[in-house]
């Protein structure tokens, strides 16, 4: 599993969203992914689209996210777990485990059975005395215009959430320390 996660910002001003992510997934190679965070868009592109945006030069890479890892099967289960390490630094900015309940492609129908697995995942690793902590994050589908059946825009908007998450805690570990 390696995911490709980029934090773009405008390089000059116009009436064009201030920011996206722009997200590559290995399951869709020649894919790239927009997420619109403040008009709650999710856009699919060819992979060459970046190259497009580099020639453009009208966004700039404020951060760079690598998400790499291993991915396992258990049972109907398959989990991706991976680190977040943040490009410009190679230093490691969280672990993420994202889970998949392969018969079930609703997320209604599959969330009883997603949260119970999670629930025992949690109460497992509780038992041991590992640093941080987990947080369960599910952004809202239905905002981005997503159906109930999960794809890969579901997966970007779940690696923009993340990404926007260990960007924050990042900034606020900085703040502390100064």
């Amino acid at each position: 599993m390696q995911v490709f996660v980029e934090l773009l910002e405008q390089a000059s001003a116009a009436e064009f969203p201030r920011e996206f992510l722009g997200i590559s997934v290995p399951e869709q190679p020649n894919k790239y992914y927009f997420v619109i965070r403040g008009q709650k868009i999710v856009l699919e592109a060819e992979q060459t689209i970046q190259t497009i945006m580099e020639k453009l030069q009208s966004y700039k890479t404020r951060v760079s996210l690598n998400f790499e890892g291993s991915q396992y099967q258990l049972g109907d289960f398959q989990l991706r777990v991976g680190k977040a390490v943040l490009m410009q630094t190679e230093s490691l900015r969280g672990i993420v485990m994202e889970m998949e309940y392969l018969p079930i492609s609703s997320l209604d129908k599959s969330r009883q059975i997603m949260e119970e697995f999670f629930d025992i995942w949690q109460e497992a690793l509780s038992k041991r005395s590992l640093p941080g902590h987990f947080i369960h994050g599910e952004p809202n589908f239905t905002e981005y215009g997503l159906s109930d059946n999960y794809t890969s825009q579901h997966t970007a908007v779940q690696y923009a959430m993340v990404t926007t998450q260990l960007i924050a805690s990042a900034q606020a570990a900085q703040a502390v320390r100064n």
